[in-house]
């Protein structure tokens, strides 16, 4: 814990951090209010889901290409320019008088599309912030805080559009989308430093074995949370607090998992141990729908989450140049917000089928394929034990602008 501690007292580690959470809380809010307002709206899971995937489609194309803008136009301007447009879109979803579905479907892919690269921006900084000793226990420290986005955001969605209104669940993400959006733009550490022009196609990146790993465990680890979020709506209904307890000890368990397993050195089984503990706790979950056994063994699939997380984000730092580090973030960033959006439609859709009980079948299917493709593919995976985290440095010199 002193580790950490230490981290926040470095200068501006805790102002940014905290910025880039309150800016990337919608993705963890939007996917359940988008499934819970549309199926207000239609009636149905289904047609819920198409809005969800229409979502995910514009993430997967934003991604990595506004990373890379990042490095022609300034992260200022890029960031300014998506919030702008990525808050009308989901104003306009919440607050338009009842439309039809395909007519929601543009309005979530220009959504998608505009979502704001914070999370390349923020992990591209990082290394600027601190020496390399530090990295690895802030990324650790960094994807324990992320689960206040993954998870406690479904928390107060769920709370909010079941005992309130689906509109005002949208419309309090859209607030943290505005307001963490202007803290971060503010933020000094955003004008410092400068992210150097890609000399390689887009894409390329992605040719790097810890990227490409990084990249589809994410989409299927937050694919799973997605899903599990989903059934336990699904479970409990909006009538009482069940489904929001439930999901907050979810979140209390990867918080645990994440300050205990954090500082833990990073060896090629890392990840495929992390994402086993997840898979067991969901395998477990989908056998009864009982609160007290829900709030017990998703209690044990939090417990890998955040250090998961945590894994990907350093192996994806060790194996790439700085001035690809925003395009490789912005993959493993549009692999989990399709993994979310995803996630939640296919769960929609056996709700629909087989009531609550499918969304968890859809679950632990991911969990056990996110567990097993780095048990598959560990030669991906980099040894970092005693190993520095930071990105490989540039032929070129870096500038680092003054404040």
């Amino acid at each position: 814990m002193s580790t950490y501690l230490s981290l926040l007292k470095t200068r501006g580690v805790a102002r940014i951090m905290g910025a880039q959470l309150v800016a990337r809380f919608p993705n963890g809010m939007l996917s359940l209010a988008y499934l819970l307002h549309i199926e207000r709206i239609s009636h149905s899971y289904g047609a819920a889901g198409l809005v969800l995937a229409a979502t995910s489609i514009g993430q997967a194309i934003a991604g990595p290409l506004t990373s890379r803008w990042m490095g022609v136009w300034g992260m200022r301007k890029v960031l300014i320019l998506t919030t702008i447009v990525c808050a009308t879109a989901v104003g306009t979803i919440a607050l338009a008088p009842s439309l039809p579905i395909p007519l929601y479907m543009v309005i979530g892919f220009i959504g998608g599309l505009s979502t704001p690269p914070i999370q390349p921006a923020v992990r591209t900084i990082y290394p600027k912030m601190v020496n390399s000793r530090q990295l690895t226990p802030l990324f650790s420290l960094d994807a324990s805080a992320q689960e206040v986005i993954w998870v406690v955001g479904p928390v107060i969605t769920t709370l909010i559009a079941t005992q309130i209104s689906t509109v005002l669940a949208i419309l309090v993400a859209l607030a943290f989308l505005i307001g963490g959006g202007l803290w971060f733009v503010a933020s000094p550490e955003v004008g410092r430093v400068r992210i150097p022009r890609s000399k390689r196609n887009l894409g390329v990146v992605l040719a790097k074995p810890a990227v490409l790993l990084a990249t589809v465990t994410g989409f299927l680890l937050v694919g799973a949370c997605a899903a599990i979020e989903a059934g336990v709506v699904a479970t409990f209904g909006d009538s009482g607090p069940e489904s929001g307890i439930v999901l907050a000890l979810f979140a209390v368990g990867s918080l645990i998992g994440g300050l205990s397993l954090g500082h833990l050195p990073i060896g090629p089984w890392a990840l495929a141990r992390r994402l086993f503990a997840v898979f067991v706790g969901m395998a477990l979950a989908a056998f009864s729908l009982n609160f007290w056994w829900l709030a017990v063994t998703l209690l044990i699939a939090g417990i890998g989450i955040a250090p998961s997380l945590a894994v990907m984000f350093a192996i994806v730092s060790s194996s790439v140049r700085f001035s690809e580090t925003a395009e490789a973030y912005g993959w493993v960033g549009t692999g989990q917000l399709i993994g979310a959006a995803i996630g939640s439609a296919v769960a929609g859709f056996l709700i629909d089928r087989f009531d609550a009980p499918g969304a968890f079948w859809i679950a632990a299917g991911f969990a056990a394929l996110g567990f097993l493709i780095p048990t598959i593919f560990r030669r991906a995976h980099p040894d970092l034990r005693g190993r520095d985290a930071s990105p490989i440095p540039d032929t070129e010199p870096v500038p680092v602008q003054p404040s």
